[in-house]
Parts: structure tokens; sequence; C-alpha cells
């Protein structure tokens, strides 16, 4: 098995290597020979830490790793190893179009030339798994906050303007409004892969901002970490140290607004404090579950959210024989509470559980996981999380139908 790991690792070597008869461990075998022979130690910290240990660590998704490292790849323009990890990144749910979004993304953050360079490798991938010329998406554009939106735009003006105007009006019209607006990467994973670029080319005097971004777009401290972390193996100790102070100072800015956004709160008397109780009717605010998310006509209702400092909220929702959710995580776990109908729930790697009316079940934090109804069978649950740096929720790949159906052996 350690084989299988460093030969991700060391498509480099896998290129020039194997050839096409013999079982899948004997090419494998046949492929770290060379890494071996002449570094024997590289392929054992390969093997027993960096894929026996890093990409097993549950703090960051499968997913995010393979973003991280797909993103640090292209922008140290390091594409000998490219086409292992698309590879490894399709395997983990990343979407085709994801990963072109992510070259594009990166072409204005790293360069032209290793954006292209990356083309040309992922096209080679993409060719051999058969998937199709990917065309530009006809979806939402991504409304950003109007406040810190403001707040950029007039940091850039007053900072950069002066002295190279037309940069400026790129950076505010090109970069931020129409790239970063782009509907091809969500929020988050735009700015993971921009953190992981920063980080990875050795700027972190631009990380502050754009860790500030990732986690208001729902990246949360201990992902944050775990992504410096997982960089020290694939853009060096050196500058996964660097980042790790830069990164230290934006946590203790956050603690500390949220230190007095607490103090405020608390210090309040009961007179100024909310003392009404908020009753949230059935069939409140109906809404369909986003697509992104959910598979299936999944219906949500009656959201709720507790007033500060409390960080619950939760809501009832309601989905058809079949439908699930997405694979996702929770910074602070979950509740379900099972009103009605039949359905299961899954963490990664262990058995699909079956649950019914008056069930309670319990996700805990960090465990990626996926619910919905049975088969046959409708379900609704009401839903209740806690909020951490205001992230409630971690959306991953979506839950396949071979997933979905499971081994009926073990159910």
């Amino acid at each position: 098995m350690k084989t299988i790991a460093t030969t991700i690792a060391l498509s480099a070597f896998a290129a020039t290597g194997a050839p096409a008869n013999g079982t899948a461990e004997e090419q494998q075998r046949m492929r770290m020979a060379p890494v071996a022979d002449v570094a024997p130690g590289l392929a054992r910290f390969t093997d027993d830490v960096l894929f026996g240990n890093v990409w097993l660590r549950p703090h960051l998704a499968a997913r995010d790793r393979s973003l991280v490292t797909v993103a640090a790849l292209v922008a140290t323009g390091s594409t000998a190893q490219l086409a292992g990890h698309v590879d490894r990144a399709l395997d983990n749910g990343v979407e085709p179009h994801e990963i072109g979004e992510l070259i594009t993304h990166l072409a204005f953050y790293t360069g032209w030339p290793n954006a292209l360079s990356a083309v040309a490798e992922t096209g080679n991938v993409f060719a051999a798994r058969g998937i199709a010329a990917i065309g530009e998406r006809d979806a939402e554009r991504v409304v950003p906050d109007e406040a810190a939106e403001v707040r950029r735009r007039r940091a850039v003006d007053a900072t950069v303007a002066p002295t190279a105007p037309v940069l400026a009006a790129l950076t505010n019209d090109v970069l931020f409004g129409d790239l970063w607006t782009r509907p091809d990467l969500a929020p988050r994973d735009r700015s993971l892969v921009t953190m992981a670029a920063l980080i990875a080319i050795g700027q972190p005097e631009q990380l502050p901002f754009h860790a500030e971004r990732a986690m208001d777009n729902g990246l949360t401290e201990t992902e944050a970490a775990e992504v410096v972390t997982h960089l020290g193996f694939y853009a060096g100790w050196p500058r996964a140290m660097s980042a790790v102070p830069v990164l230290e100072k934006v946590l203790a800015s956050r603690h500390q607004k949220k230190a007095e956004a607490m103090s405020e709160a608390t210090s309040n008397t009961p007179e100024t404090l909310d003392t009404e109780i908020a009753l949230t009717r059935a069939g409140t605010d109906p809404k369909a579950g986003p697509e992104a998310y959910f598979t299936g006509d999944v219906q949500i209702s009656a959201p709720y959210k507790g007033t500060p400092p409390a960080r619950i909220s939760g809501a009832t929702v309601s989905f058809p024989a079949g439908a699930r959710t997405a694979w996702h995580t929770h910074p602070l776990g979950q509740t379900l509470y099972i009103v009605s109908g039949k359905g299961w729930v899954q963490k990664e790697g262990g058995r699909r559980e079956a649950f019914g009316a008056g069930d309670v079940v319990w996700i805990p934090p960090l465990v990626k996981h996926w619910h919905g109804a049975a088969a046959d069978t409708p379900m609704v649950h009401f839903a209740v999380a806690e909020a951490l740096d205001g992230s409630v929720v971690t959306w991953l790949d979506k839950v396949t139908d071979a997933q979905y159906a499971g081994d009926p052996a073990r159910d």
C-alpha cells in the first residue's frame, strides 16, 4: 500500500516508468524503484508521513487538500507533478470546471505562464479520462459583501491608484469585479486556493487580507492552520513557517474582535438585551435546497438563528425519497431530530446507518458525512448546529449514486 501514495506524489517518475501490462501493484512497484534506489528516505517520508499521515488528517477534507495541492503546483510551475494530483483531485470530488477555474484564477495571482503550462498538463488528464471540453457556465454571479467591497476598493484607490492607476482599475474592475464573482468556484474555495498560492510562492505580506477573506467565506481557523501544515510538504518548510506568524496575527485580531463583540453583548443590562421569545411557524420562508449542496428536490423551511451571544441556528429540511445532502462537515458538530419518514446517515469510511421518526442523530465536529431520505421513503428532519467564527457548515463533493446506494450486504 505504501507505494500507491508515493507514486502519486512522484508522478514525474511514473511518466517515464512502468509498461501498461501487469497488475496495478506491479506497475506501482516499478514506478517506485528509481525513487527508492536514489532517495530511500524520501520514499519513506512520502509514504509514512505525507500520505500515511498528513493526507489522512480529518482537519481538512481530502477535496480541500487536493485544491490546496493543485494550487501550490500551479503557482510554483511544478507541472511534472501536476497530472497525478489533478487525477487525485478528480477522484476526491473536485469537478473539471473547478480545476479549470482554479487555473484561471491563479493566472492572476501567479502569472499567465504558470497557468498556460498547467492547462497543457491538465488537458492531458482530461483527455485520458474522456472529459469533454469545458464551456462557460451559465450561472448566477457571486454577490460580494457590499461593505467589505467598499472597504477593499477604498484601500486600492488610496494605495495603488496614485502610483499605478491602470493597475488599480484592473484590480477593481477585472480581478475583483469579474474574476472573484465568477460562479465556477465557490467563494470559500477561491479564497482557499488564493491562500495556498500566496504561501507557495512566498508572499506572506499578501496573506492577511486573503486569510481574513477566506474565513469570512467559511474557512475555519482549524482548516486555515491545516492549509499551512499541508503546504509544508508542497511549498517547503521555510514558506510554511513564514506564513505561521502572519496567520497568527490574523487569528489574534479576529479573536479580539470576537471578544469585544461578546463583551458588548454580555455587558448589556437585561433591559437592553433582546428578551423576546421568537416563534418560527411551521413552513416559514420555504426555499429549495441549493443544487450544489443537495441531490433531489430538497426543501428548507422555518429557519431560525439564536440572538447573540448564542451561536445556534437550525431549520426543517424535507427530503423526497432518494434525496440527500452532499458530503459536508460542521465545525462544532450537528444534531438531527427525525420528524418523519426514514433515512440514512454515513460518515466517510463508515457504514451507512438507518434512522426513523423520533430518532436523534449527533454528528461530531469536523466529521465528513452525508444524510438524506431512504431510497423509497421521504424524510423530514430538524437540523441544529452552532457557528464557529461565523461558519456553520463546510460543503464538499456531491454524494454519488453509488455512494448513496451503499453496500446492501452491510445495511
